[in-house]
């Protein structure tokens, strides 16, 4: 039987073993940014998991971009060296490639982690103020962010940029640029929360313009030979409200000008930039969007989205709903979850060395490049 999910993937110089992706889930807890012994546990623990790619968290590019006091950063030399001690930890002993996600928080800075309420911390609480593309809160009790001017909005870019410096001196295998979740560049793009009146605002073309200007300067700085991809929100899911948002119509655009431009994949999310969504949850809820995407624009998609089973991420593969899948919750709750698709399916995968006594009988074949010596 040969397996569509384990079939490589190219991107680039760099060929994926299988199509499956390990989501950025943000653990918020950095130190000022900076990696420490959790990262490198759970860093550790994803890149034992088979996956073609695993992409480390949502990394900030100030300080002032990051969610929470507690997310991973990129944008000085102290988060650089603390990244790199955990790297150098991982890689020797990693069975997938690893790249990053690299992101600004815009409005929805400053905020408390999950497990502490989430809500937005004030300046007087600790806490700094947002920023976005106009001055129009996250939610209606909230103060507003201050809207960027001009010499700020370059100043995003540079920040972007200098980050996408660190993480190629880091030697990381690719890159994806957060434009999703209610985040500064899906800010700009949704006139939810662009209601600006110069060339960043108005019109689909105005407010892609930062977006795909950080896009630009990204690809001129990050070396051609490794992929370069773009996290998007689809539909802010506001369609039924009547209201001007972001929709797929919007979204197929913008991955076309994207394509254009040598981006290598969308990861096809959605939501995120209003509490006033109406999201229809279920199975796989957000691979129409990835489907119409690839098809309509030819670039390589990532499909996600309560993808939970083996047999449900092969069809999806296999019926080119999307190029690649994207995991996150299930790997956390099931870490040996590409180990036990690829028995379901007829994969193969390579386990450490130390775990090659680890399948069951049944299964030998799918650890059979490690060697079984000893008495």
């Amino acid at each position: 039987m040969t397996s569509a999910l384990f079939s490589p993937q190219a991107l680039r110089e760099l060929t994926l073993p299988n199509r499956v992706v390990i989501s950025p889930m943000c653990q918020y807890s950095a130190d000022d940014g900076n990696a420490n012994d959790w990262h490198l546990m759970h860093l550790g623990m994803l890149s034992q998991s088979g996956a073609g790619l695993v992409l480390i968290e949502a990394s900030a590019v100030s300080r002032e971009a990051r969610i929470t006091h507690g997310c991973l950063g990129l944008f000085n030399d102290a988060n650089e060296a603390a990244l790199k001690r955990v790297l150098d930890g991982v890689r020797p002993h990693a069975n997938t490639h690893i790249g990053i996600q690299l992101a600004h928080a815009g409005r929805k800075a400053s905020s408390a982690r999950p497990w502490e309420g989430g809500q937005l911390i004030l300046p007087e609480a600790g806490g700094w103020r947002p920023a976005g593309p106009s001055a129009l809160p996250q939610k209606p009790e909230e103060p507003a962010p201050h809207a960027l001017s001009r010499e700020e909005i370059g100043r995003v870019i540079d920040d972007f940029v200098a980050a996408a410096r660190r993480a190629e001196r880091l030697g990381l295998d690719a890159l994806e640029l957060h434009a999703a979740h209610g985040y500064l560049l899906h800010e700009f793009l949704s006139p939810v929360s662009n209601r600006r009146d110069d060339d960043y605002g108005g019109s689909l073309a105005n407010r892609m313009r930062l977006p795909l200007a950080v896009f630009d300067a990204l690809r001129e700085v990050w070396p051609r030979h490794r992929p370069l991809g773009v996290r998007i929100s689809s539909s802010d899911w506001l369609e039924a409200s009547g209201e001007p948002s972001w929709t797929i119509h919007d979204s197929v655009v913008f991955a076309g000008e994207l394509k254009a431009r040598g981006c290598d994949w969308i990861d096809a999310s959605s939501g995120g930039i209003s509490p006033r969504q109406q999201i229809k949850l279920g199975p796989g809820y957000q691979l129409p969007f990835a489907e119409r995407i690839k098809h309509e624009t030819g670039v390589t998609t990532i499909g996600v989205g309560l993808i939970t089973e083996a047999q449900q991420a092969e069809e999806i593969i296999a019926g080119s709903q999307a190029d690649m899948v994207a995991i996150a919750r299930a790997i956390l709750w099931n870490p040996r979850w590409v180990w036990h698709a690829a028995a379901a399916l007829g994969g193969q995968v390579r386990p450490p060395p130390q775990y090659g006594r680890a399948a069951p009988r049944a299964h030998a074949a799918l650890f059979a490049a490690v060697p079984f010596g000893g008495r």
